[in-house]
């Protein structure tokens, strides 16, 4: 289990520095988890050789009973056909104690893959742990890597928003806004000037056309009236005057 420690000691200080430091953490990560899964694939494979072997020590833990068992009938056979007479009892006797240590002999070779299978079946309980873990590990990282892709997502758009809010020069928006101002007013002065220039070009033959366009209106007549009765009025002050 060494590897948890190896790759993801995110406990440590040490690997927190390390974390800190590294160019894209998203990828790191996604390489870290496929290290384990290539871990993981071993333990299965070392797993089911070991459950292998464990499953050929019980089989010959069945046969070597079955041997001693078998040894024991052959030994109770050979003494039955000696008490009938179908076999010399000396022979019998012989045969018999050869039939009952191989039967001893079964049974020792039993005794030791007993112990032999219960190691390993206590191997195989270890190693069928630390693989459950390690799945559960690797299930448990990936869900986390979702999470960190979306915070990196999210993360590396509000950099780009804040990068470009920051890049932003307040003073040179006011002066372009100031410069904005001043042109336009140029222009308003300038349309102005214009305008004054076309009211200084009208010649002198306009004018009379405009004087003699206006002399038959009823203004003007009455305009006349006006100014003449003012002259009069003017005449009529200066001879009380001189009286």
């Amino acid at each position: 289990m060494s590897i948890f420690k190896r790759i993801f000691g995110i406990a440590s200080a040490e690997t927190h520095a390390a974390i800190d430091k590294l160019e894209d953490p998203v990828k790191m990560t996604e390489q870290g988890i496929r290290d384990l899964k290539t871990d993981l694939d071993k333990s299965l494979r070392a797993l089911a050789e070991v459950k292998a072997v464990a499953i050929r020590t019980r089989k010959e833990l069945e046969s070597s009973k079955t041997t001693a068992k078998d040894y024991e009938g052959k030994a109770v056979l050979l003494l039955k056909k000696a008490e009938t007479g179908q076999i010399d009892i000396t022979e019998a006797d012989r045969l018999a104690t050869e039939a009952l240590s191989r039967k001893d002999q079964a049974l020792q070779q039993a005794s030791v893959n007993q112990k032999s299978l219960a190691t390993q079946e206590a191997n195989v309980a270890k190693m069928e742990q630390n693989v459950q873990r390690l799945k559960s590990q690797i299930g448990q990282w990936e869900n986390e890597l979702k999470t960190l892709k979306a915070r990196a997502k999210v993360s590396a758009a509000s950099q780009k928003l804040n990068k470009q809010l920051a890049n932003i020069d307040s003073s040179s928006t006011v002066g372009m806004l100031e410069r904005m101002k001043e042109k336009v007013d140029q222009q308003e002065a300038l349309a102005e000037s214009y305008g004054e220039m076309a009211d200084m070009s009208t010649s002198v033959d306009d004018e009379i056309d405009k004087a003699l366009l206006g002399s038959g209106s009823s203004t003007s007549a009455g305009g006349s009236d006006a100014l003449a009765a003012l002259k009069a009025k003017l005449a009529s002050g200066k001879d009380s005057a001189a009286e």
